[in-house]
């Protein structure tokens, strides 16, 4: 963690020139600021230990509605629940510059990259859970005249406490014009929907041929100017065998072939072999829940592109393949992350919670019942 100022001053960098946060290194600290250092919480108005908020179901709770210009630079947050779906069932929203539909939908554990329901640790630069379900995003937040970020239940169970900081910059100045704001994408396969179910090996698959993406898995889809800055994944195997025989593919403004082509799932998280069967986490790159290759198998990956993002001037298909051209039929749960001038092109609608709770499905293959 000692190298953590300089990496997250890299992923500053990449965005458009907003005052004073260009470096957080620890050179820039005996320079002075020109915000005003606030904070958003759930603490007991009272002056009281009570600093936790109820969520009903069905209900909607406001983190944060505050005027700009400003930078959002942490969230906090931690849950207590008797709901085993809340983190499913919790959805964050985030909106930017007083727009009707949000920059940021996902459930709150797919966000922070626990996309199978359940808590794991792991840090990375922009996200990290922590013990014990702490969960804190470092992504940084602009927004010009103002942002709003709530939580909803859509749950049946009431959320016994919800405990938030979301620390955030005021200027007294505009930003950068033209600013990337700061998008988050929810998205699922559940299942993928395979290409073949009689077979028994991955590479029985190894002669077909994918080239332009079809069938692929979509991670995020975009118009607009901006970058791509990284991917959280979840995968529930509904299938035996490694479910990462599978490429990444990226267009950038409208490409028919992808320019950006990876190797496989492992490889392009940063791993290789299956990941040896053996879970990690670096601060661009992690695979912190690795399962056994068989139907049920869990695993939840990360990759962020801080070191160099990947631009787009007119749109941005992201993709991965699910098997090698997409032969598998396994679940798929993520979320990806990137900035991005407004407006943005509209979200697919997010599914409803019972088709976002992990299931194993009935798809045919290797260790699954026929259809």
């Amino acid at each position: 963690m000692k190298r953590l100022p300089k990496l997250l001053a890299l992923c500053l960098m990449s965005i458009p020139a907003f005052p004073q946060i260009s470096n957080a290194s620890l050179d820039t600290l005996p320079q002075a600021k020109d915000y005003v250092q606030h904070r958003s919480s759930s603490y007991d108005r009272t002056g009281g230990n009570a600093d936790s908020r109820a969520i009903a179901p069905g209900e909607t709770l406001g983190l944060l509605d505050q005027d700009g210009p400003g930078l959002i630079t942490h969230l906090w947050a931690t849950i207590a629940s008797e709901d085993p779906n809340h983190l499913k069932a919790l959805v964050l929203r985030m909106y930017w510059d007083g727009e009707s539909a949000p920059s940021v939908e996902a459930p709150i554990g797919d966000f922070f990259g626990l996309g199978l329901g359940d808590y794991h640790l792991y840090q990375s630069i922009p996200l990290q859970v922590s013990s014990d379900k702490a969960l804190n995003c470092f992504f940084p937040m602009p927004f010009q005249r103002h942002a709003r970020i709530t939580v909803t239940n859509e749950g049946a169970v009431k959320t016994d406490a919800f405990y938030f900081n979301i620390d955030y910059r005021a200027y007294a100045k505009p930003l950068a014009p033209d600013p990337l704001y700061f998008h988050a994408q929810y998205r699922q396969a559940a299942p993928a929907a395979g290409t073949t179910s009689p077979w028994k090996s991955n590479g029985d698959m190894d002669d077909k041929k994918n080239l332009d993406g079809e069938g692929n898995y979509l991670w995020m889809e975009a118009t607009g100017r901006g970058h791509f800055v990284g991917v959280t994944m979840s995968v529930l195997q509904n299938q035996d065998k490694w479910w990462g025989e599978g490429d990444d593919m990226f267009f950038v403004d409208g490409e028919k072939l992808p320019s950006i082509n990876g190797t496989g799932s492992e490889d392009y998280f940063l791993g290789a072999w299956d990941f040896g069967g053996h879970p990690f986490s670096y601060g661009l790159y992690g695979a912190p829940v690795v399962g056994r290759e068989f139907a049920g198998g869990r695993s939840s990956v990360y990759r962020f592109h801080l070191d160099s993002p990947i631009p787009f001037t007119k749109s941005l298909r992201a993709t991965i393949e699910h098997g090698h051209a997409n032969h598998r039929s396994d679940n798929y749960y993520s979320v990806a992350y990137w900035y991005q001038t407004e407006p943005h092109a509209p979200f697919p609608p997010l599914p409803a919670l019972e088709a976002r709770i992990p299931r194993i499905h009935a798809v045919g293959g290797p260790g699954n019942a026929a259809k």
